[in-house]
């Protein structure tokens, strides 16, 4: 009250007023200051609102905090996980989604973001799309692709065609052209990859090859159901929502089901459907030989060679097994695939020396079964190439190593040089490659020990019984 009437005696009611005025706004200044000063201490204090509420009367008060949200900032920096892996040890691999163009023959892929992105991470990778990674005779052919994501400020090419479906890019190069390698670094990887759209898929080829793409044009279209592009002679910038650069590849010949959804038994079940093969499984024989009756005989199909890896006494396995009740038929696959198919589906057993040819047996009905002559030094790649595989696809897999009299090189090398005392035994290197093929796929035949060879025969009968 004392101050009350000395400030009504010492100033007008006029300078009051302004005094009053000027204090507001000196209060508003210094308030201001202090925000700007201290603004960096001041976003470490929790923003609350403050409740005040009376309980059990006017003298109890309890006070309850709101945190306050902060808002989100201007921009955000993607945190996502990187796009591309290229640690897997059989093939590289991009996958992703949203604004995604190509400009064809530039070998650039562009995904399109409107993030900032994080400075310190790689945002551009090198992949070429063939299922060999680590074989740098097969690689070398193979175009390199760049795939880059790019923030939407950059300079990046404006689309030319749109599409709505996904995208699969991959190679026809490499070893592409060897029946093997076109299933086991191609088509397997590729259903693994493309066969979850159902068809709804787009595939871009890179090192295009015409007579590939006819050759398997019924698995090809049977997994898109739309034109391929050879994205090489590509000019225009293609957009696309959804895609994948490369292929998903697991394991040689077959598929490893704890990283893929799908079996070797559906890629195989996938091929019989495509080629419309009508038997499902392998001919069940009687446990009486006698009863077994002509019709029902099981059929054998030994595969010839006609360069390397060949059978020098063909006639004699021919006479051996018929003598057992086999239906023999001798021939080299080489005619037209959907041919092959039909004809490999109509025989119970399949018999070669490891190599391509006996690639065939994704075919066979299951519960076939197969016999792979294993030449000197051809454990470890008939193991891992064909017998592993057999057993995926639900067959039943005898493997003849031959002796090193059942052997050409036996005619080439004294008994007592390491090529016939010491042939490798485990996994050749890929600098020891070339030597290896040289001498003991490319130079080795087999003349099979006729008598030594019946109780393979006489198992494989025993296994189509069981």
């Amino acid at each position: 009250m004392k101050y009350d009437s000395f400030f009504a005696r010492s100033f007008s009611k006029h300078e009051q007023k302004k005094l009053g005025i000027g204090a507001f706004v000196s209060c508003f200044i210094i308030a201001a200051t202090f925000c700007v000063l201290f603004k960096p201490e001041i976003r470490h204090f929790q923003v609350v609102n403050v409740k005040v509420s009376l309980r059990g009367g006017p003298k109890i008060l309890a006070i309850t905090e709101e945190v306050a949200k902060p808002k989100k900032p201007y921009f955000e920096i993607e945190q996502e996980k990187p796009i591309c892996n290229v640690t897997h040890p059989r093939a590289d691999l991009c996958e992703m989604n949203g604004d995604i163009r190509i400009h064809g023959n530039s070998s650039t892929i562009y995904l399109v973001s409107t993030y900032q992105l994080a400075a310190e991470k790689n945002n551009s990778w090198s992949i070429r799309p063939y299922a060999r990674k680590g074989d740098n005779r097969a690689m070398d052919s193979v175009t390199n692709l760049t795939v880059k994501k790019v923030h939407i400020s950059q300079e990046i090419p404006i689309c030319s065609r749109n599409y709505t479906v996904p995208a699969v890019i991959f190679s026809t190069k490499g070893y592409a052209g060897n029946h093997f390698h076109d299933f086991t670094d191609v088509l397997i990887p590729l259903f693994q990859t493309s066969r979850r759209f159902n068809g709804e898929v787009q595939f871009l080829i890179t090192n295009k090859m015409p007579w590939w793409i006819n050759k398997y044009k019924p698995v090809l279209q049977r997994l898109s159901k739309y034109e391929i592009i050879d994205i090489d002679k590509e000019k225009e910038v293609l957009c696309y929502p959804s895609m994948t650069i490369g292929l998903k590849a697991n394991k040689e010949f077959s598929i490893k089901t704890s990283e893929s959804p799908y079996s070797m038994r559906d890629f195989t079940k996938f091929l019989k459907s495509t080629y419309s093969l009508k038997r499902k499984m392998a001919v069940r024989l009687k446990k009486n030989a006698d009863d077994q009756g002509r019709k029902n005989m099981p059929r054998l199909l030994i595969i010839s060679r006609s360069k390397t890896r060949r059978f020098a006494n063909v006639e004699e396995i021919v006479t051996l097994a018929r003598s057992l009740g086999f239906k023999v038929v001798v021939e080299e696959t080489a005619e037209n695939l959907a041919k092959i198919a039909k004809k490999v589906n109509s025989f119970d057993v399949l018999m070669g020396v490891h190599g391509a040819g006996l690639t065939n047996m994704v075919f066979l009905p299951e519960k076939a079964a197969v016999i792979q002559i294993v030449g000197l030094g051809m454990e470890w790649v008939s193991k891992v190439d064909f017998q592993i595989p057999a057993m995926d696809m639900n067959l039943k897999c005898l493997d003849y190593k031959i002796s090193v009299n059942e052997s050409s090189l036996i005619q080439q090398y004294p008994l007592e040089h390491h090529v016939l005392r010491d042939p490798p035994g485990n996994m050749i290197s890929p600098q020891g490659w070339v030597s290896y093929r040289k001498i003991y796929l490319d130079q080795q035949d087999v003349k099979i020990d006729v008598n030594r060879f019946r109780g393979t025969l006489l198992k494989a009968l025993e296994l189509l019984r069981s």
